[in-house]
């Protein structure tokens, strides 16, 4: 029998393939970014090198495969495919909340599957903020051992739990038992918002909490109560109807959360990454990496073969990006100025953020 976490794991899928489940008012800020184009760049295009350390492991190229599934039998394949292509990239990959094989043990090999497909690539375990209270240090040390993880990934998701008739609204304590995984965990710890955005106080928090990376997920990209709206509509429920439309596109868009959150921290940028230039943008603000989850969801349910295809052509772009920018690698990208304007300027200006050095090469800032 399937549990209710693992029926709305295949809920949350089968809405992403097939909803309007984006941001709708409310974009990741990409437009906004101007990166300053090198007439005479000076290099091969071909030789530049994309690779990256990321907390302890090497990455081929600046990217991973956002979490997005697991926890039912029918997401397995979808799981494999997204392994096997980050396998044969060399990119990261995490999978989604682990939480439904934690309820029901004969979900695990849905996550399995991922360190099985990827044997050398970084793979990042996931569980929600919301539950490492019930878990506790040894059962989230657990979720780490079922995929062989690199790292693991808290995520906080409480604008979802808020809308869901069955979320989980109690947020107290969830800092203090971070900073504990974070003091006895020999894993990584990143923390990763799913659509609202990290801001600076809570990066600060973080940071002092000990954590080893942030992932801003800002908004912009795929909107969790979206998603939740689609659910209620199916139930019959209007009251969680309503607050699904109501807080939509509630959330700090990408680019103003990863200047939000930067802090002495690795930033992965997730929330509305759709090309390879809004994985360029996102490092020459200050990102480690980017991420992106939806684009992926499609091409997984039809196999690795798709699923390698978006992938490359996001790296090709990216590869074009640092070619015109004069870029040879990936800490020359950090180093690219960019200019920022409209909302996102606006928005950075509000909140005291001074972007102009943004617009000086070299990481002045």
């Amino acid at each position: 029998m399937i549990n209710t976490t693992s029926k709305r794991k295949i809920e949350h899928l089968k809405l992403c393939a097939e909803s309007p489940v984006e941001s709708r008012k409310v974009s990741a800020g990409f437009e906004d970014v101007t990166l300053i184009h090198r007439a005479l760049p000076e290099l091969n295009m071909d030789k530049l090198n994309l690779s990256i350390d990321l907390l302890g492991k090497r990455l081929q190229a600046p990217f991973l495969i956002a979490s997005i599934t697991g926890g039912h039998p029918d997401t397995t394949p979808v799981n494999a495919a997204l392994a096997a292509a980050a396998e044969e990239l060399g990119l990261g990959i995490g999978v989604g909340s682990q939480r439904a094989a934690f309820d029901d043990p004969a979900q695990e090999e849905s996550f399995r599957i991922v360190r099985e497909k990827a044997p050398n690539a970084f793979v990042y375990a996931n569980v929600g903020a919301a539950q490492i209270r019930q878990y506790g240090v040894d059962g989230v040390e657990k979720l780490i051992d079922m995929i062989d993880a690199d790292a693991l990934a808290i995520h906080l998701n409480f604008l979802q739990e808020a809308i869901q008739p069955e979320g989980d609204r109690d947020a107290t304590g969830c800092l203090d038992m971070i900073k504990e995984i974070c003091s006895v965990m020999d894993a990584p710890v990143i923390i990763k918002e799913t659509g609202a955005g990290i801001s600076r106080e809570d990066a600060l928090l973080l940071q002092k909490a000990g954590v080893s990376a942030i992932d801003v997920g800002g908004a912009g990209g795929t909107s969790w109560a979206g998603v939740e709206v689609y659910r209620a509509r199916k139930s019959g429920d209007s009251a969680s109807e309503y607050l699904g439309e109501l807080l939509w596109d509630f959330g700090i868009p990408t680019v103003a959360s990863i200047i939000e959150s930067r802090v002495s921290l690795p930033i992965i940028a997730t929330g509305g990454v759709r090309t390879g230039i809004d994985i360029a943008k996102s490092i020459a603000l200050g990102a480690s990496a980017a991420s992106a989850a939806l684009p992926f969801v499609g091409p997984a349910l039809e196999g690795k073969e798709s699923v390698v295809k978006v992938l490359s052509r996001m790296l090709n772009e990216l590869r074009i990006a640092m070619f015109l920018c004069g870029c040879a690698n990936i800490q020359d990208l950090r180093n690219a100025p960019v200019v920022v304007t409209g909302r996102t300027l606006e928005y950075l200006g509000q909140r005291g953020f001074n972007v102009k050095d943004y617009a000086v090469a070299g990481d002045s800032f």
